[in-house]
């Protein structure tokens, strides 16, 4: 219990920095951890060129288990697809949508975020 304690302690201080992250660089964040019955999104945000975009958070202390971009896989991009899709439909929402993955690594008392634009490409259902 005491180690699925930490990973989700780690979890959430590693959206919370990439949201950070996100911000510093002018985009607006609309929602955080939004629940959908497709899916969660951890992050939505509109960019300074005006997409939408869906961002999924990684948090990783080493390599051991991969990386984190590649911890995004198939499965994960379609509930991701679905759950904006359902967003965008909810709330009438007119414009470009895009995929991005945040990676973040905890280093000594800060966190190293890195963004993949366009991790992926929604495949209409």
């Amino acid at each position: 219990m005491q180690q699925l304690d930490s990973s989700n302690k780690i979890g959430r201080d590693g959206e919370e920095a990439a949201a950070r992250w996100i911000e510093a660089r002018g985009w607006i964040i609309l929602e955080r951890n939004c629940r959908l019955p497709s899916g969660e999104i951890d992050i939505l945000a509109c960019d300074s060129c005006g997409c939408l975009v869906v961002i999924e958070v990684k948090t990783r202390r080493g390599k051991q288990f991969g990386s984190p971009f590649e911890a995004v896989d198939r499965r994960k991009q379609q509930r991701l697809a679905a759950a904006a899709l359902e967003y965008m439909a909810e709330h009438n929402v007119d414009m470009p949508l895009r995929f991005d993955v945040a990676a973040v690594f905890p280093e000594r008392n800060a966190f190293r975020v890195e963004l993949l634009h366009n991790a992926f490409e929604c495949e209409e259902p």
